[in-house]
């Protein structure tokens, strides 16, 4: 099947894949050729990406997913590579959002949300190793 993903700054993936992991509002999901059409809100996690014996994975950070019988689009937020994350700067934004919850005034669900996104970018920073 085709799977594109689309980033507000690139085409990131534009191909072809066998199976396609990653998770949505509902939890995490795997798309196989064939599958039921659908939409989903996709939520900070690891996008997993199989071709063949070819595995390939990268930090999607929320969006949105149409899924066809033969292809899948994603619109994301934001996604990127291992190689593309700046751990020291995912660091420094976990511990600001660990901060931000702990303050009573702060927005908790922004504050969570940017609490997931930087321990995924540390996460996966750390497969480049």
């Amino acid at each position: 099947m085709t799977l594109k993903i689309i980033a507000p700054d690139r085409v990131f993936y534009d191909g072809e894949a066998d199976f396609v992991e990653f998770t949505t509002a509902n939890g995490d999901i795997g798309v196989y050729p064939g599958h039921v059409a659908q939409t989903e809100v996709i939520y900070p996690g690891v996008l997993t990406i199989h071709n063949g014996s070819e595995v390939k994975e990268a930090a999607l950070h929320s969006g949105f997913v149409e899924i066809l019988p033969d292809s899948i689009t994603i619109v994301a937020e934001a996604v990127e590579w291992p190689e593309e994350i700046d751990f020291n700067r995912a660091e420094q934004a976990r511990i600001r959002a660990e901060r931000k919850i702990k303050d009573a005034a702060s927005d908790e669900t922004k504050a969570e949300l940017a609490l997931k996104r930087s321990v995924l970018r540390i996460s996966m920073a750390d497969k480049k190793k």
